[in-house]
């Protein structure tokens, strides 16, 4: 199609403007000059091929790299065929039981999905639906619903409730014992010093006892999150997650990684989470690359160890261990990670499945030296963490279960 042909009926521009419209649904911040720039990018390029169409679509509309993910599916979605609307349409009409083994939605289908087709659902007249008394004693809540449902499914009205619901998370209020000391009238140790000062103050003639007690801090957080392709479908909400974090508690560093690290600290101290993420999309050069964990955390242990990992820190650990490198490596950085740390907590997306084994080289090269293997795929994971923070590590979690499993299994 040629621009003069795209110009003369206004089809073009007019699908341009509904898929800018689902993107903004969906949940990328689409403005309306960025609409216009995409209908004048297409009428400049032409649309030459398919993948001509979807980069230059893709130049204009998409101004963060977590939105990739989301543009992608939108882009496929949408201009896959005529007959989208129809099959869309067909899927809520009453068939016969599908028999055959139920694919997993991709990343971010159903919330593309969701707000590509909303307006269209809402045109139909409504049915007389007949009324029905259910017992729901027994029903799991819709809050209970979303809590336990994986963030790569959830819709984008359910993504903004998530959001929601991880910026309410409480972090435990624990401390850790410091070599210092305060000035505390209740303490159990005397403060010579503070008494020579207060008697120097009235000239030696009065000498009263003043008390001193140890010095109690919250330990650091520091965060180690991937962000690599095999991360993508997460990397948005661990993004508001890793701010919600750096809101509650001050002494938290946070670092991304891919094929580099980058320290993103600074950028998460900004109130506005969008205006967080943007700082953040502008600081990384690595997004949904390839996955250098040993060459990445031998770069925090060299770097940054001795600043961040003082006073008992507790280092949270968010990759999926599919590791590309030598292991070799990789097991000696993961080593010195835990020496160097109070406790080291690994975040585990692929947990969410039930047949999960610790079988890659990567998970059976970090498991020894983690005190915690979790999941991290939905709102009660995301809970559970928090909640663990200020406790004793559960048995449930202990990488121990995980290592003998696969070794009985090998045998």
């Amino acid at each position: 199609m040629t621009p003069s042909s795209a110009t003369s009926d206004g089809r073009i521009a007019d699908n341009i403007v509904y898929f800018a419209r689902a993107l903004r649904k969906a949940g990328m911040r689409v403005g309306p000059a960025s609409v216009i720039d995409a209908i004048e990018a297409v009428l400049a390029a032409g649309i030459g091929s398919r993948d001509d169409f979807y980069w230059t679509l893709h130049a204009v509309l998409v101004s963060r790299h977590e939105d990739h993910a989301t543009f992608d599916e939108a882009f496929r979605l949408f201009w896959k065929s005529r007959e989208l609307i129809e099959k869309m349409l067909a899927m809520f009409s009453p068939v016969a039981p599908d028999r055959r083994e139920k694919q997993k939605p991709r990343a971010a289908e159903n919330r593309v999905s969701q707000a590509m087709f909303e307006g269209h659902q809402n045109s139909q007249p409504p049915r007389e639906i007949p009324e029905i008394e259910v017992d729901a004693r027994f029903t799991v809540s819709g809050n209970e619903m979303l809590r336990g449902k994986d963030f790569a499914q959830m819709t984008a009205a359910e993504i903004g409730d998530a959001r929601r619901e991880i910026a309410a998370l409480r972090l435990p209020l624990d401390t850790v014992r410091t070599r210092r000391f305060k000035p505390d009238p209740h303490g159990g140790k005397v403060d010579p010093r503070a008494m020579m000062r207060a008697a120097a103050r009235t000239g030696g003639q009065l000498i009263l006892p003043r008390f001193r007690s140890v010095r109690e801090v919250h330990p650091p957080l520091v965060v180690l999150a991937d962000i690599s392709g095999s991360m993508s479908q997460y990397t948005r909400i661990f993004l508001h997650f890793l701010h919600a974090l750096t809101e509650k508690r001050r002494r938290t560093h946070t670092f991304v990684f891919g094929t580099r690290l980058t320290n993103l600290t600074r950028q998460m101290r900004h109130r506005d989470p969008d205006a967080a993420l943007a700082d953040c999309s502008a600081a990384v050069r690595d997004w949904s690359g390839g996955t250098r964990i040993g060459d990445t955390l031998g770069e925090f242990n060299r770097l940054w160890s001795r600043r961040v990992l003082g006073q008992g820190a507790v280092v949270l650990l968010i990759t999926d261990g599919l590791e590309r490198d030598d292991i070799a490596g990789l097991s000696e950085e993961m080593e010195r990670l835990k020496k160097s740390c109070r406790r080291l907590i690994w975040l585990n997306p692929l947990l969410r499945f039930d047949g999960f084994e610790a079988r890659a080289r990567g998970v059976r090269a970090m498991l020894p030296y983690v005190d915690e293997f979790r999941p991290v795929h939905n709102l009660n994971a995301l809970g559970d963490l928090c909640a663990s923070l200020g406790a004793p590590v559960a048995r449930d979690t202990d990488p121990r279960l995980w290592m003998i499993e696969g070794q009985r299994r090998a045998a």
